[in-house]
């Protein structure tokens, strides 16, 4: 089975890590396959050294897929370049996505929506949602602070006391 994960030029997160990778391969039968550049925090090399191969074509990367894994969906017009029968897996958006969702069945490729996925903690794993709201909130607070003319932790100094920022983040 080849399993696919191909460059999200709109997001710097990658659905598998070198680490990932590394896991998956160790199972029998699967290839792992990435393409060039999939993501910005790791290098091509250290995705081959986990044991995938770099893939400069994304053409051909997504044409020999037997499942694709990626943060944000395929674009309706690479669709087409997916083998019929294959599994795609990533954040589908499903109730805003429709037309695209009916393009994936037209073409015959399952897809699996990854925050359709109960929050169980059977599925505790799987569940993006959670890690992804969690990051959002801390990314909230860090602009909060960076656009504050206030420090945000109360600082008691020789010179006196700060007083904390007060803040409050929505969502």
């Amino acid at each position: 089975m080849v399993v696919s994960v191909p460059r999200d030029e709109s997001d710097s997160r990658t659905a598998l890590t070198p680490e990932a990778v590394k896991k998956l391969c160790a199972f029998e039968g699967i290839d792992l396959a990435v393409e060039s550049g999939v993501s910005p925090h790791w290098s091509d090399d250290e995705y081959r050294e986990a044991g995938a191969s770099v893939e400069k074509n994304r053409k051909t990367l997504l044409e020999k897929a037997d499942v694709i894994l990626r943060i944000n969906p395929t674009e309706e017009k690479e669709i087409a370049s997916l083998k019929k029968g294959a599994l795609h897996i990533s954040l589908l958006d499903p109730y805003n996505n429709r037309k695209l969702v009916e393009a994936y069945g037209a073409a015959g490729i399952d897809a699996l929506s990854l925050e359709m996925i109960p929050r169980t903690t059977l599925a505790q794993k799987m569940d993006v949602l959670s890690s992804q709201a969690s990051l959002a909130g801390y990314v909230a607070v860090i602009k909060a602070a960076e656009r504050l003319d206030k420090i945000f932790p109360m600082m008691m100094t020789p010179a006196g006391t700060l007083t904390p920022a007060k803040v409050f983040i929505i969502g």
